[in-house]
C-alpha cells in the first residue's frame, strides 16, 4: 500500500498522528500532515479517521 496526503485539504486535526505516529507527523508551522513513511503496513484506520479525507491509500 502507498499513501498520499493532500496538505491543502488537511485541517490539522492530528487523528493520523495519534493513530500512526511512525507514519505521520504534523508541520510545526501550520499543523498540517507530513508523511513520514509513504509505504507503511496496515494503516487503513488512519485513512478512515481523517476528518478532511486528506489521506489516500493506493495499492
Amino acid at each position: 500500500m502507498r499513501l498520499e496526503v493532500d496538505r491543502e485539504r488537511c485541517v490539522g486535526a492530528g487523528m493520523c498522528v495519534l493513530t500512526a505516529p511512525e507514519v505521520f507527523g504534523q508541520d510545526e508551522e501550520d499543523g498540517r500532515v507530513r508523511l513520514l513513511d509513504p509505504e507503511p503496513d496496515g494503516i487503513g484506520e488512519a485513512v478512515q479517521l481523517c476528518p478532511a479525507a486528506a489521506i489516500t491509500a493506493r495499492d
